[in-house]
């Protein structure tokens, strides 16, 4: 698939925030990238620029592509409510995000790896597709096979307990997508407001 494999801290640096991974590298070096680093003059961004920056974010942030990420935002119109924030419910709905929310594993890109390579079980099914929508109610697990996978076992950290969507069965190893997050319970800085407008041009 066609997924962003290149440097996670150039991402950061473009965005002067850690949207991938921890951003441990920004503190040395938080400079957006290109010649001359920090020297270099740059012109203030436009509305338009700004609007395509926050999707860009998004985008990276939740690891979605173009024309899915469109397919999401038309969806998220559809449904009554904020557009915005429909958006970010159904971003946060994603059984990959949520595998990650959950403390299954330690990263998005690790969860999406999780998913694909059918670990991961909704309701007792494998679901193999890291884009799936979960419903209130569904529970997530790992397959009977792979709880005995120690490697796998071993990155499960629990859940965060602000997020509050969600909940951790530790004895049992599985999670409940309990319903759908409000916006201001989903701690990533994103301007959803933004993105609404790019998409509404």
């Amino acid at each position: 698939m066609a997924r962003y494999n290149g440097p996670k801290t150039k991402i950061s640096r473009i965005f002067g925030e850690p949207i991938l991974g921890n951003g441990k590298w920004l503190n040395k070096n938080s400079n957006p990238p290109g010649q001359h680093g920090a020297a270099r003059k740059r012109k203030s961004l436009g509305e338009y620029a700004l609007q395509l920056r926050e999707k860009q974010k998004a985008k990276y942030t939740y690891g979605v592509l173009e024309k899915q990420f469109r397919n999401t935002f038309v969806e998220a119109s559809r449904k009554k409510g904020v557009t915005g924030e429909n958006l970010i419910k159904l971003l946060e709905a994603r059984l990959d995000n949520t595998v990650f929310r959950l403390g299954i594993a330690p990263s998005r890109p690790a969860a999406r790896q999780l998913v694909s390579h059918k670990h991961v079980t909704v309701n007792g099914d494998v679901v193999n597709i890291p884009s799936y929508q979960l419903q209130p109610g569904d529970i997530i697990g790992l397959k009977a096979k792979s709880e005995g996978n120690t490697s796998l076992t071993s990155q499960i950290r629990g859940k965060n307990p602000k997020f509050s969507w969600l909940d951790w069965n530790d004895t049992e190893k599985q999670g409940t997508f309990i319903t759908y997050p409000e916006r201001e319970s989903v701690p990533e800085n994103i301007k959803e407001q933004l993105i609404v407008e790019l998409y509404s041009k």
